[in-house]
């Protein structure tokens, strides 16, 4: 999954692509390099993001998700406004990419009457506070927990389970030794409740805890060494903002644990 942040605040890319010429530009060259899904979003969830409303965030999405998908791209919109979603569905969007894992009551019926797929995730509070000391009884527990209830949620207001995703959240109310835990045992524990799991590790703050200061352009190498390790405990699909690194270590990873070569 390529992302693509149709935003001028977010921690890595903010501005570069809230143009749409160079959004569209940008879409078409992740998919190129080899993104399945390129991942839409219009407002900023980095710690501290400050919340934008559902038609801005429409207004960045749509003209965006339309152009894409009118090549031929599936395109996922991340989002956790059923609004937003609802209108980049009508513009061709396949995939709902919720950080609120259905917490808007109404994006649960929309993803199962529009017959798309879902990713559920897990984030401690929002966005502006969800960094704020974030403390866990135990975080691989809480967050399995989390996500199977809101997996039993989606599919009890109709969605097909072989539409549903679990993304444990890496970066969104954890600290380092939260997401390290969550990247590991944390991975191959959801992989067990039957989903496929999501994970988006890429140029997230904790490697500047491993590494100390680096520059988030420069936290590709890392990223791709934390998503390989992600695939080995089981991971389905990785997020990145990279996808020629992303996806050269994916099929290296899935050539070693898997046994699949291109």
């Amino acid at each position: 999954m390529g992302i693509l942040n149709v935003t001028p605040d977010s921690f890595s890319d903010g501005g570069r692509f809230l143009a749409f010429d160079a959004a569209v530009a940008h879409g078409l060259q992740m998919a190129a390099d080899g993104a399945d899904l390129v991942d839409v979003g219009g407002e900023s969830t980095r710690p501290g993001a400050d919340a934008v409303s559902a038609d801005a965030e429409i207004d960045r999405v749509v003209p965006v998700v339309r152009a894409l998908a009118g090549e031929g791209i599936v395109v996922s919109i991340d989002t956790s406004k059923a609004a937003v979603a609802d209108a980049a569905i009508a513009a061709g969007a396949a995939v709902v990419n919720d950080v609120s894992a259905l917490g808007d009551q109404a994006m649960g019926r929309l993803v199962a009457g529009a017959g798309v797929g879902v990713v559920l995730m897990h984030m401690l509070g929002s966005p502006r506070t969800m960094q704020d000391d974030p403390r866990y009884d135990d975080v691989v527990e809480d967050v399995i927990g989390f996500l199977a209830i809101r997996a039993e949620r989606a599919v009890g207001q109709g969605i097909d389970p072989p539409r549903i995703c679990l993304d444990p959240g890496i970066g969104f109310g954890k600290t380092l030794h939260h997401n390290l835990d969550l990247l590991t045992a944390g991975v191959s524990r959801l992989a067990g409740l039957g989903f496929p799991v999501l994970v988006g590790a890429s140029r997230k703050s904790f490697i500047e805890r491993i590494l100390g200061p680096i520059l988030a352009v420069e936290r590709d190498g890392p990223s791709a060494t934390a998503h390989a390790l992600a695939i080995a405990s089981g991971a389905a699909m990785i997020r990145v903002h990279n996808v020629v690194e992303g996806l050269r270590s994916a099929r290296v990873a899935d050539a070693i644990v898997r046994a699949e070569s291109p």
